[in-house]
């Protein structure tokens, strides 16, 4: 799949071992939208500006259950770890190749992106065993902040590198957070403001945190779909805990953006991938 998704309905899980592995049943989420709400209400989440892109089709009548060419705010650490990359192996994690194209197809996600999705939730399943982290929570937040890496003309190339580069609005207050340079540059092109960055919309701060290899060239490249869903993967799984308690999955999603917008819409989004057989 390229470009936009135009029918929300045509859109929409993991599992472990060392060899091929067809990820398990998905996660549903028929109390998301409800308890999103209240939480996000509690604790003043949604007080904190977006970063979002500028886009001519986003209908602000439906923003909250249809995706559209938005992508919206990025990860911010909590508190975040020495920068030095996580010992997370994800190279060994292969998805079934099979499951991978038929999921793929039926979900209406590209089959590179996919396959980056399912083989973090296989090596987290490994590293983080108390997650439960499904696959489809990794491709709502993915379509929610890029289309899966297709956003605005790009596409993941076969080596998992989505071309043009994603690179969103300096985070500069104005309707965002402020969010001063904190890589000089070198990741998002601007020396005065952070920028989200990659197909996981990462801010370079926390990409310094929670990087990973996830395709195990030995790189830690944030445009790479394996190497920065496996950082999202880690992230939710170090911030959430168990992603399978509905208040533990909501402060996951809601640390990646502290938005009920943007929590409802990765809910709908993971919760119609659930539908997939």
């Amino acid at each position: 799949m390229t470009g936009r998704i135009d029918k929300f309905d045509d859109l929409v899980d993991a599992g472990d071992g060392e060899r091929p592995a067809e990820p398990t049943s998905p996660r549903r989420f028929p109390w998301a939208w409800a308890m999103t709400t209240i939480v996000l209400a509690v604790v003043g989440a949604g007080t904190i500006g977006a970063a979002i892109w500028s886009a001519d089709t986003a209908d602000s009548a439906t923003a909250a259950s249809t995706p559209t060419t938005t992508p919206s705010s990025t990860i911010r650490a909590v508190d975040p770890p020495s920068p030095s990359p996580r010992s997370t192996d994800a190279a060994t994690a292969r998805p079934d190749e099979r499951w991978v194209e038929r999921v793929a197809r039926d979900a209406g996600i590209p089959e590179r992106a996919l396959l980056a999705y399912a083989g973090a939730v296989l090596a987290v399943a490994e590293t983080h065993p108390g997650c439960g982290l499904g696959w489809n929570t990794l491709a709502g937040i993915g379509l929610v902040e890029s289309e899966h890496g297709t956003i605005n003309g790009s596409s993941i190339s076969p080596d998992g590198v989505a071309q043009p580069w994603i690179i969103g609005i300096p985070l500069d207050g104005n309707g965002t957070e402020a969010i001063r340079d904190t890589d000089g540059g070198r990741l998002d092109t601007d020396s005065t403001w952070d920028r989200a960055v990659g197909p996981m919309q990462f801010i370079p701060e926390t990409w310094a945190a929670y990087r990973q290899d996830g395709n195990g060239d030995g790189e830690t490249d944030i445009h790479q779909i394996d190497d920065a869903a496996l950082g999202a993967a880690v992230y939710l799984c170090e911030v959430g805990g168990d992603m399978t308690a509905p208040d533990r999955w909501i402060a996951a999603i809601s640390a990646y953006n502290p938005s009920v917008e943007y929590n409802n819409r990765v809910a709908a989004a993971a919760e119609q991938y659930a539908t997939v057989p």
